[in-house]
């Protein structure tokens, strides 16, 4: 069984932010869709970012072990119903649009379809949640009690053809946008073509030790941000809803190691990363424990239409940082 407690030793396997990416298989193509169509695959390197920046700040780390402490707590406090009085946690988001084409220039519609997207899978009303099997239904999350309000959208066209995950789009003087008071608001930029290391990015975000810094948020490339003219496999605003979950202090439900833990005692364990629209079940297992693993879990890598769910150990972990005393507390305050 999975475990809550863990020490020192978790701070030099952790990783430090979180990044959706595709695989570049082929960069001499020019027609990138046929490229995407063909070879897609979903990636994030939320973990490898979150690390890099742990070993540099030590501020950052005395975080992060304050915010595990805090959850592990805040998990015990749940079973006598402590917490959350009011169940409900709207969250204000600013969405930052960083643009050079029109198609990168998202429309209202769009952002208005992706914070949709966001309310339907975090409250348990998508439209595909009557996939969960049978044998996570008893600990499918529901409604997690976490909604999304959008109260700003901020534009600034740019010449720039490509962002990396370096945080220039969070810098005004770097031609990006700066954050709108980060510790109230959920910054959310959205930029055109992203790569990394011959990768395409897809997405990526801070986790909840990030809380109130500058380059506190999430960033979505263009073409996975929403569903209307979104790139397929991609195109359901999932990538959204998967780094808001890193934002709210998920890991990758296999725990970014071979047969890792996400340190959510629900989610079965397995040993690495599903793609693709695997078929229930699936037996990616570890330790011999012959059952299916949760492949159709928001945290995984599978395409947008093969994930429709959190589980309930994941909404007590996304309580426990909105609550009055959790690291984003600041989001309760607008």
């Amino acid at each position: 069984m999975k475990k809550l407690l863990f020490g020192a030793f978790m701070l030099t396997v952790m990783a430090a932010c979180n990044n959706d990416s595709i695989t570049n298989q082929n960069e001499n193509k020019t027609d990138e869709a046929a490229t995407l169509a063909g070879l897609a695959q979903r990636g994030c390197a939320s973990e490898e970012i979150r690390q890099e920046a742990l070993k540099k700040s030590p501020e950052l780390q005395q975080r992060f072990a304050t915010l595990e402490s805090n959850t592990e707590k805040f998990a015990n406090d749940v079973k006598f119903g402590k917490v959350l009085a009011d169940g409900t946690v709207e969250i204000p988001v600013v969405v930052n649009v960083i643009y050079k084409t029109t198609a990168e220039n998202v429309s209202d519609a769009r952002i208005a379809e992706q914070i949709a997207v966001l309310n339907a899978d975090y409250a348990g009303t998508n439209s595909d949640i009557n996939k969960i099997p049978t044998e996570f239904q008893p600990v499918s999350s529901g409604d997690t009690k976490v909604k999304f309000r959008l109260v700003n959208t901020v534009r600034k066209s740019t010449s720039k053809t490509s962002w990396a995950t370096n945080d220039d789009m969070k810098k005004a003087s770097k031609g990006g946008i700066d954050a709108t008071n980060p510790t109230n608001y959920l910054n959310l930029w959205v930029v055109g073509k992203m790569t990394s290391q011959g990768r395409t990015i897809l997405g990526y975000a801070t986790f909840p030790e990030s809380a109130g810094l500058w380059n506190d948020g999430v960033v979505i490339a263009a073409p996975y941000f929403g569903k209307t003219g979104a790139s397929s496999p991609f195109n359901l605003g999932r990538t959204a809803t998967h780094e808001v979950g890193h934002y709210l202090n998920l890991r990758h439900i296999w725990g970014d190691a071979n047969c890792g833990n996400d340190q959510v005692s629900d989610t079965p364990t397995q040993t690495t990363a599903n793609y693709g629209k695997p078929s229930y079940p699936l037996y990616n297992t570890c330790s011999g424990v012959q059952r299916s693993v949760m492949f159709m879990n928001y945290m995984d890598y599978v395409d947008d239409a093969a994930m429709f769910m959190f589980s309930a150990g994941q909404k007590t972990r996304m309580q426990s940082v909105v609550a009055s005393s959790g690291a984003r507390s600041g989001l309760r305050v607008y």
